[in-house]
């Protein structure tokens, strides 16, 4: 007799938060075992901050990853950015299906909403999918990358630096093993690299949903939807635009662009444009940057990429969502509309919702970080640097200018509390905490509010 995946259980909606709390639990054990680092064993706290950072796919890291911790204490990083990419509940299923085992009505359910496919038919096909698009890209990825890689480093060191910086970037991670905290600094100029991340990057932000159905519409001949029209879109002006903007920031700064042929400067500031989808690689100083280029940043890292994939945010179609609700209301239409099609009002009320509570969270843990640094390394910096940090958790990007390195027990929690909120989902988690009340056959009658 077959075994049955997730027969029973607590509701859906709260397995995917409480997945992820194991997920994180088990690293920090595993990160704190002896075998796991050069010198003594990792303290909880950071294990727990480098457990959390790696499951939430952020990049924010309190020991440098490639000289603190041995090649067992590296796998266990990488597998953490592959769960927390993929999603605990894809890798759940491919393992029970490599077991033979079956899947339940509720194991799909959980799945549908692991995914956000939104129907259980055919869901565990595209997780198979998801799998395989996953293992295709990264392969094609440590492929290229070890074609620098391997001179460099030798064929053991060379080939293990192209998948994990592979699987690292199409899981929008931005962990690294180049050693003293410098990212991709020494590789500003290697337009190899640069642009192998920079692909993988924005595969992995784009969204499952969103390249699968690219891959089938040769055969189907279909339109591309309306979501997937949104995203293309709305990417495509992030991307570039913010890449222009970084260019007219930061092309007369000798810390960052200024010393850099043009070819070079365009490159860097693309790649600052890509990598501020939630990626957290770098080959500029961040530190240096203008505060200019900093506020641009905290914008990109708080929209983030599309639904779905392995990127964080509050999701490019959220703020588009509102953008159509603005334009709509400007032009005197009572209903949200974009592409010829007309959106539901639960889906402008989700969007605000996961906008509303990013901004809260957001505000909430600059407050905290203000009243517990007082008199400290971290509480001497910059505003603008604090809330790049807050920003760069919450969208688990994983950029830093350098306030985690100084930040105190209560700060790094509240970095850890902002990577699982932003990986688990705001509205997940707001769902899941709340109760479940039974829709009410009542209708209040109209109230009144001014507005403006």
């Amino acid at each position: 007799m077959k075994t049955r995946l997730f027969h029973k259980g607590i509701s859906p909606i709260r397995v995917l938060p409480l997945g992820y709390l194991g997920v994180i639990c088990v690293g920090t054990l595993l990160l704190m075992l002896p075998a796991a680092s050069y010198d003594a064993p990792l303290p909880f706290l950071d294990a727990l901050f480098t457990a959390t950072s790696a499951s939430c796919v952020t990049g924010l890291v309190v020991v440098d990853t490639g000289t603190y911790f041995t090649p067992f204490g590296q796998a266990v990083v990488l597998l953490l950015i592959q769960v927390g990419g993929l999603g605990f509940m894809a890798v759940t299923t491919m393992l029970f299906l490599a077991l033979r085992a079956r899947v339940s009505l509720r194991g799909r359910m959980l799945l549908a909403e692991g995914t956000g496919s939104g129907q259980i038919q055919g869901v565990v096909l595209l997780s198979q999918r998801i799998v395989a698009l996953t293992m295709a890209c990264e392969s094609i990825g440590a492929l290229l990358l070890s074609i620098r890689f391997v001179p460099l480093y030798g064929w053991g060191k060379g080939i293990w630096y192209a998948v994990f910086h592979s699987v690292s970037a199409f899981c929008n991670a931005g962990f690294d093993l180049m050693g003293d905290f410098q990212s991709l600094v020494p590789f500003v100029r290697d337009p190899l690299v640069n642009f192998t991340i920079m692909w993988l990057i924005v595969m992995g932000g784009l969204g499952f949903a969103l390249i699968l159905e690219l891959i089938r519409k040769p055969k189907t001949k279909q339109r591309i939807s309306v979501h997937g029209r949104t995203v293309l879109i709305a990417t495509a002006m992030l991307v570039f635009g913010g890449g222009i903007l970084f260019w007219l920031f930061e092309r007369h700064n000798p810390d960052t662009l200024g010393e850099l042929p043009l070819s070079t400067q365009l490159m860097a500031s693309l790649f600052q444009s890509v990598t501020c989808r939630t990626a957290g690689f770098n080959t500029i100083d961040q530190t240096a940057l203008y505060e200019g280029s900093k506020l641009l940043s905290f914008l990109l890292m708080f929209i983030g990429g599309a639904p779905a994939g392995t990127a964080g945010g509050v999701k490019i179609t959220t703020v588009a969502m509102l953008f159509f609700s603005v334009r709509s209301l400007m032009r005197g239409r009572e209903e949200t509309e974009a592409f010829g099609r007309r959106f539901s009002r639960n889906a402008l009320a989700r969007a605000l919702c996961i906008f509303l509570l990013a901004i809260a969270f957001l505000f909430v843990g600059a407050m905290v970080m203000s009243l517990t640094e007082r008199g400290t390394a971290c509480g001497s910096m910059d505003f603008i640097d604090k809330m790049f940090e807050l920003a760069s958790a919450l969208g688990t990007v994983g950029l830093t200018v350098g306030v985690t390195e100084v930040a105190g027990v209560t700060s790094r929690l509240v970095l850890c509390v902002l990577m699982y909120l932003g990986r688990a989902g705001l509205l997940t988690i707001a769902l899941a905490c709340g109760r479940e009340d039974a829709e009410s056959a009542i209708r209040y009658p109209l109230g009144e509010i001014m507005i403006g």
